[in-house]
């Protein structure tokens, strides 16, 4: 890898049999690698990486992935400070480590009671049935890909592609992730690469090929050029605000 430390990468490339398929596991890199990695392939990145300064991941859900789950659907359609006091509500509804099992014995009107909705109570019952049924996988899920854990979450009531893809990145914290249906990615976009409009998402999909296998870095980045990039005539370069 160019410009990158031996130090920030390890290999572990090996192969997977699964359902008569054959896929390759490549190297898994640091995100501070990826960084480094995409900054390189493309001049537009490595100016963004420049003016937002380097990733990093965000702490992962104290409660693990189950947990992560919990506050994703509690938090949808929620403003911030809703959200987080009725999130709290509804953990401290089970006592000690928040597990399938845990909440499954809470009562629906005692959850009702901290502030959660009827589909957002079914949501979550749903959410534990399949991960007490094995439907969705919570644990060892290094050895699932990315399409195989989005299609598993989105069978839950209320859990969509976006919110499986969000859960992809932050908290298992894959490196490969391409949320073409998040309006701030697209319109990062358009305006990092200077485009007429803002992609749809089926002309985003193709624009993240030339960035495998770390299309979550160009996502995050994505982000940050909607705060840190002004629109300009489309003879201009870009203008820049302030640093994301």
């Amino acid at each position: 890898m160019r410009g990158a430390s031996a130090k920030s990468w390890r290999i572990c490339q090996r192969v997977h049999v699964r359902d008569g398929a054959c896929c390759t596991a490549v190297a898994r890199v640091s995100l501070s690698a990826a960084v480094v990695e995409v900054a390189q392939r493309d001049p537009v990145m490595a100016e963004l990486v420049a003016l937002a300064g380097p990733l990093r991941h965000p702490p992962r859900d104290p409660d693990g992935p189950f947990g992560a789950l919990v506050r994703a659907i509690v938090f949808q359609q929620l403003a911030g400070a809703a959200a987080r006091a009725i999130h709290g509500r509804v953990r401290a509804t089970v006592a000690g480590e928040l597990t399938p099992e845990g909440l499954a014995a809470v009562p629906d009107d005692v959850l009702r009671g901290a502030g959660l909705s009827g589909a957002k109570l079914a949501s979550l019952r749903d959410l534990t049935a399949k991960v007490s049924d094995g439907t969705v996988v919570l644990a060892g899920t290094s050895r699932l890909s990315d399409d195989e854990i989005v299609a598993r979450l989105s069978t839950v009531r209320g859990i969509g592609r976006w919110t499986a893809e969000m859960f992809l990145m932050f908290e298992l914290r894959r490196l490969d992730v391409w949320p073409v249906d998040d309006l701030g990615v697209r319109k990062g976009y358009g305006l990092a690469w200077r485009l007429p409009a803002t992609p749809t998402a089926k002309e985003l999909e193709p624009l993240g090929e030339p960035f495998r296998p770390y299309r979550s870095v160009v996502a995050r980045y994505c982000w940050a050029a909607v705060a840190t990039i002004i629109p300009a005539a489309p003879d201009l370069a870009p203008v820049t605000r302030r640093r994301a």
